[in-house]
């Protein structure tokens, strides 16, 4: 269900690009932007975890120096049918990890020294499924390929916006429509942020499912969600806002942000259906 939601979401997306980059640049700039946005967001992909990992001061740790944690993501690995990631340790006392890396062969697993202290082996276990979850299912890739595309729109309305205040305007031989393209400079944005915070969380919702049966216990990811939830607000982290989406729990969850507009769903919906597939 996630998967063909993400699918239908990508695909409104890529609509959304065409329909807004013929409306507000064209042909040619509708692929200006996009060209531009995609050598950007393919940068910030194939280096990601070199990136955000020296974003948040993480080490990578030996199996010697973190013998439980590399031997929980060992097992995970072979159950989950993907390389072994590096492993890394973050110095913070707040509750949270994330995954990152280009693809399964070059991927890198960070949690901080707070999870550690605060989740049982079992809700760790939940937690790093979430993880490799996130690795096999290519979801960086998907994510990159998100903001590929809402991030060229962003850039059709900003140069439609400055055209218009210099009193240009795009070539009407190919039919444009003023009302059409001024509609969409203000609401083709909000739109495919809207699209790429829902694909967000439906990819979330996967990780959910297919890392608890990675783990092999729903109920310990539901417990270890509830927890790092509640560690997140009584001890917050400072994050770079463009890299929260990374975390199993939302870093920036304390401020009560609006659902649509959040990367990540409600923690209590995420709870609910790890409760429901133990029903079921």
């Amino acid at each position: 269900m996630n998967t063909m939601k993400t699918i239908i979401l990508m695909t409104g997306l890529t609509l959304l690009l065409v329909i807004a980059g013929n409306a507000l640049g064209g042909r040619n700039g509708m692929m200006t932007a996009f060209i531009f946005a995609s050598m950007l967001n393919m940068a910030t992909y194939w280096f990601s975890d070199k990136i955000v990992l020296a974003m948040y001061g993480a080490r990578e740790v030996s199996h010697a120096q973190a013998t439980e944690l590399h031997s929980i993501v060992r097992e995970l690995s072979l159950r989950a049918g993907v390389p072994m990631p590096k492993v890394y340790l973050i110095d913070s006392d707040t509750s949270n990890a994330f995954a990152t890396g280009r693809n399964p062969d070059h991927a890198a697993i960070a949690v901080t020294r707070g999870i550690m202290n605060l989740l049982t082996q079992n809700e760790l276990s939940g937690v790093l499924g979430h993880e490799l979850s996130h690795i096999k299912n290519r979801d960086i890739l998907i994510g990159t390929i998100a903001a590929t595309v809402a991030g060229a729109i962003s850039m059709l309305a900003n140069m439609a916006h400055w055209t218009m205040m210099f009193g240009g305007r795009r070539d009407d031989r190919e039919g444009g429509n003023p009302l059409l393209a001024f509609a969409m400079m203000i609401f083709a944005p909000i739109a495919a942020m809207l699209i790429q915070m829902a694909i967000s969380r439906s990819r979330e919702y996967l990780a959910d499912e297919n890392g608890a049966k990675i783990a092999g216990n729903p109920l310990s990811l539901a417990k270890a969600l509830g927890k790092l939830h509640r560690g997140v607000q009584s001890i917050p982290m400072e994050v770079n806002p463009a890299t929260a989406h990374m975390f199993i729990v939302n870093p920036l969850s304390g401020g009560g942000f609006i659902t649509l507009f959040s990367t990540h769903p409600p923690i209590e919906e995420r709870i609910r259906r790890l409760e429901k597939m133990v029903r079921s």
